[in-house]
């Protein structure tokens, strides 16, 4: 899978998605420069940095990869972000089957498993992270894609303890698909929210 984003000022930024590693070319007027980043040190969880989403390692937070925002356009963006977060989750999932696994021990009993919902320790939520999550959401995101979600929050932010309100936002986000990765990239609340609840 490929991103590419050009600009007169930055150049071309190419950025090639392979199945364990990220390939980066930067081309700028004269001068060329290539790359590779290994997904196995990528902190799968980005942060928008002024025009910029960027991805740091997982152990010192230095700044691997660098995407300009909606670049070459929003939809070609977000499923590249969703498919490198995805592939650098998979890594950090399998890195930690290697290191905590035990081939010898049983598998857990679980309950079995049925579709009622447990009761949740509801806290009231912040409604000035949920305004400023909407706000960036709107921002960065196509609002016909998201609308129902949108919806939800707003009736959140109003009613920043209304269970029944932060229930549906929490259904409403599980029928997203794959803007479900766009979305959290831009509302990180949200995703301490979903984190605390579910």
């Amino acid at each position: 899978m490929k991103l590419i984003q050009k600009s007169f000022l930055n150049g071309t930024r190419e950025f090639e998605l392979l199945d364990d590693v990220v390939n980066v070319r930067i081309k700028k007027f004269f001068k060329e420069q290539k790359n590779t980043v290994g997904l196995v040190i990528l902190n799968p969880e980005p942060v928008v940095n002024g025009p910029y989403l960027e991805f740091h390692d997982r152990y010192k937070d230095h700044q691997l990869l660098s995407l300009v925002l909606n670049k070459p356009n929003a939809e070609e963006f977000n499923a590249f972000v969703y498919a490198l977060k995805q592939k650098a989750l998979g890594k950090e999932k399998s890195r930690s089957d290697v290191l905590d696994g035990n081939v010898y021990e049983e598998p857990p009993e679980f309950a079995k498993f049925d579709d009622t919902r447990e009761k949740v320790n509801f806290k009231p939520v912040n409604s000035e992270r949920i305004e400023s999550n909407i706000t960036m959401l709107k921002t960065y995101l196509n609002e016909d894609d998201i609308k129902p979600l949108l919806d939800t929050l707003e009736t959140l932010k109003v009613e920043p303890d209304n269970e029944a309100a932060f229930m549906k936002m929490v259904d409403t986000f599980k029928e997203l698909g794959i803007n479900q990765g766009a979305v959290l990239t831009y509302a990180p609340y949200l995703k301490v929210l979903l984190s605390q609840h579910i």
